[in-house]
């Protein structure tokens, strides 16, 4: 947007229109095509991406991306309801979210930080408790999470399953202890402040969101980042399930002997009581 109010002057007539669709429209314009882009204004899709060069962008998808990121937390749910009607039919459904899935996945492994994730392994394997911070839509990916930790160790909390405040349960958390914060947008109010408290209380905080400009990052210790960009109501939590998957697995092999002691009680309790049939 700053790019565009600065550059304005030098804009052609055309451009000036495409400009000032984007100033207007910013949410609907940063998930179309050039060529839907021009076609919404009036102007050629050539004209679209040369308005990108002026900008300064290596091409229209560049641009197009850095727009994503800006708006992408500030979508509210009509918004998005509103992009996702461009899926015509349930074929079209079905490949372009799985297709969307795989894209996260891709550019998740592409990006991942192997130092950061073996920093984090070895927080999760050393923390005297943990807590496990999130809400709305994540608060899944944190009942995973806890769901597999407690199986290889104790003092595993999750907030979102207490019917105590988020504070109610971390007042005692401290240096010894590791809170791991979840959080996509839209990014919940409440996770920010719990990992903010977490923080001056001397806590090693592990921040598992989308980018490292999401306002988890700044109050975190170690930061681990997993896409979810989905053109629509739904947050796709494909590649962060993923992200935990291996996450689990690393602390996993770390505690190898505790896993299978474990695992061996676990099926004798199984066994005895039909847990499964």
């Amino acid at each position: 947007m700053k790019k565009i109010q600065m550059n304005f002057h030098r804009l052609s007539k055309g451009q000036k229109m495409i400009a000032q669709y984007i100033m207007e429209n910013y949410d609907k314009a940063a998930f179309m095509t050039a060529a839907k882009l021009g076609e919404k204004v009036g102007v050629s899709e050539s004209t679209v991406v040369r308005f990108a060069n002026v900008l300064d962008f290596e091409g229209y998808p560049h641009m197009q991306k850095e727009l994503q990121e800006m708006i992408r937390t500030r979508l509210t749910t009509v918004q998005r309801i509103e992009m996702s009607t461009d899926y015509s039919n349930e074929e079209n459904v079905v490949k372009k979210v799985l297709k969307a899935d795989i894209d996260n996945l891709r550019m998740t492994m592409e990006s991942i930080d192997f130092k950061v994730f073996e920093e984090a392994v070895k927080a999760i394997t050393e923390a005297k408790h943990i807590y496990i911070v999130a809400m709305r839509s994540s608060t899944t990916l944190a009942d995973f999470l806890a769901f597999y930790l407690n199986l290889i160790r104790n003092n595993v909390y999750v907030t979102s399953r207490s019917v105590s405040d988020i504070f109610d349960i971390l007042f005692r958390v401290n240096k010894d202890d590791l809170v791991i914060g979840i959080g996509f947008p839209r990014y919940s109010s409440k996770t920010i402040e719990a990992l903010d408290y977490a923080k001056s209380q001397g806590a090693k905080v592990l921040a598992i969101t989308d980018s490292l400009i999401s306002p988890l990052v700044s109050h975190a210790d170690f930061t681990l980042t997993a896409k979810s960009n989905m053109e629509s109501f739904v947050d796709s939590l494909v590649a962060p399930l993923s992200l935990l998957n291996a996450l689990i697995v690393a602390v996993g092999i770390k505690e190898k002997r505790k896993v299978s002691t474990t695992f061996g009680k676990l099926e004798d309790i199984w066994e005895k009581y039909k847990v499964y049939s």
